[in-house]
């Protein structure tokens, strides 16, 4: 059962790169260190960042992105995730009140915190400021009287002189000082060009970086002032009851009065089928609810890694390959032989197959170079330029995944390119930043650089499994 007042924070910045994933990430640990249940979540499209909260937590970690899924989704998300918790932490985005470009305060962190009524906890960089800082807390404090910033983190404190001076001119700015953190004492966190390198890569180093993450929070921060704090928050605004994948898997989607966007109902009594779901490094990015919501569509979920199964689970009708780095793995990748030949034969005999991003390269020809599953007629190679951005997109024909006009958003975050041979018709119509259309149908595949989030349309899923059975 979930309380609707669950007690809740959610952790901000004025701007990206201030410590936001430290501080969330060694709260939530030090949290569970003192016996509470911890409900993780982060608010955007970010794959990497629930993975160091899932190892903090010993729960899945959860994203609440209300550009793909859409406003009214975030508190029932929220709450389906909380199950059986004590306390969530929210970790936000960029900086507290950047959003989706050109959408005012949607999808910020902002906007999720009023949408959950939860209080926020600003981490300031106070490495190259003194009085200042309560000008600058001043100002994030009182832009949006809907938001309730309840106390400040400083990081990269330099001194005991310099965090004293910063609590003396925080005395004005009527926000408590809530924890310090010392310059010395940051946790090394590697990064390359997509961000953090996920749990997943890094094995012990990762156990080790989340417990030094609650040994520097611990120290450094009034955990118990935190804690009255979280549960301060009241109900969760608008009555909302939790999500669940039953009941997604049901009923109609949010906007199924559009074309084909409801998905076939599910086969009460019809054969389970099996759905591979690509795992292991090379492909760490996903959401919890994607499994969950073909689980409730009916399908055996079986995870599976193209690193190391040189086979598909026995018995697979469906592939499902997510985000992830195949362009790091791409070596081993091409040497797995026999597993590449087996989703080639899968998909080429009519399978379903969806794959998005990492899962598109892996379909390709080849990657950089090295042979992959050669599905696609297309290659994949990496570039120095960052494509970033929610996107607006259309089905433009039908696919195992939907029907021709079903509208999506999506998320693109690459910094690869693949250049298309002939044979497939194109998955979506994306109108930003430029019209253009995108990615791959062909037979069973639909194959494409967006990542979407199919608890906002779960007809995806229904439509999907129902794919399964009768291919």
């Amino acid at each position: 059962m979930v309380r609707s007042s669950v007690p809740r924070l959610v952790i901000a910045a004025p701007a990206s790169g201030s410590g936001k994933t430290t501080v969330a990430t060694g709260l939530m640990a030090a949290f569970a260190a003192r016996g509470l249940a911890v409900s993780p979540h982060k608010v955007g499209p970010d794959y990497i960042d629930p993975g160091y909260h899932a190892l903090a937590t010993g729960r899945t970690g959860r994203n609440l992105d209300a550009y793909l899924c859409g406003p009214e989704l975030i508190a029932p998300l929220f709450l389906h995730g909380a199950r059986g918790c004590d306390l969530a932490v929210v970790e936000g985005v960029m900086g507290l009140y950047d959003g989706a470009a050109g959408e005012g305060e949607l999808a910020s962190t902002a906007h999720v915190a009023k949408l959950l009524g939860a209080p926020v906890v600003l981490v300031v960089d106070a490495s190259s400021q003194s009085r200042s800082v309560a000008a600058l807390v001043h100002g994030f404090a009182s832009w949006d009287p809907g938001v309730r910033v309840g106390g400040v983190i400083l990081n990269k404190v330099g001194s005991d002189r310099h965090e004293e001076l910063l609590r003396e001119a925080l005395d004005s700015a009527g926000v408590p000082v809530l924890g310090a953190l010392r310059r010395a004492q940051q946790v090394d966190t590697p990064s390359r060009h997509l961000g953090l390198v996920p749990v997943a890569e890094r094995g012990s180093a990762a156990v080790e970086a989340v417990a030094a993450m609650a040994a520097q929070v611990s120290a450094g921060c009034d955990m118990a002032a935190l804690e009255a704090l979280a549960r301060a928050a009241g109900p969760v605004p608008g009555g909302s009851a939790p999500w669940t994948p039953a009941s997604s898997a049901l009923h109609p989607t949010r906007s199924a009065g559009r074309r084909g966007q409801g998905g076939p109902e599910p086969s009460a009594g019809k054969p389970t089928p099996v759905v591979a779901v690509a795992g292991g490094p090379a492909f760490t990015f996903s959401y919890a609810e994607h499994t969950e919501l073909l689980a409730a569509a009916g399908a055996d979920v079986v995870t599976f890694d193209p690193l190391r199964d040189e086979q598909l689970p026995e018995g697979t009708a469906g592939l499902v390959i997510g985000g992830g780095f195949p362009e790091v793995y791409a070596g081993e990748l091409a040497a797995n032989e026999p597993l590449r030949k087996a989703v080639a034969e899968l998909a080429l005999g009519g399978a379903p197959v969806a794959a998005e991003c990492a899962g598109l390269l892996y379909l390709c020809r080849e990657l950089d170079g090295q042979p992959m599953c050669g599905v696609l007629d297309a290659t994949a190679r990496m570039t120095q330029r960052l494509t970033l951005g929610y996107r607006e997109a259309v089905a433009v024909g039908d696919s195992v995944l939907a029907v021709a006009g079903t509208r999506m958003r999506g998320h693109e975050f690459h910094r690869t390119v693949v250049e298309p041979g002939a044979g497939a018709a194109p998955a979506w119509g994306v109108r930003a930043p430029v019209r253009r259309v995108e990615g791959f149908v062909q037979q069973g595949v639909h194959a494409s650089y967006l990542h979407t989030h199919w608890a906002a349309e779960p007809g995806v899923a229904r439509r999907f499994v129902e794919r399964c059975r009768t291919s």
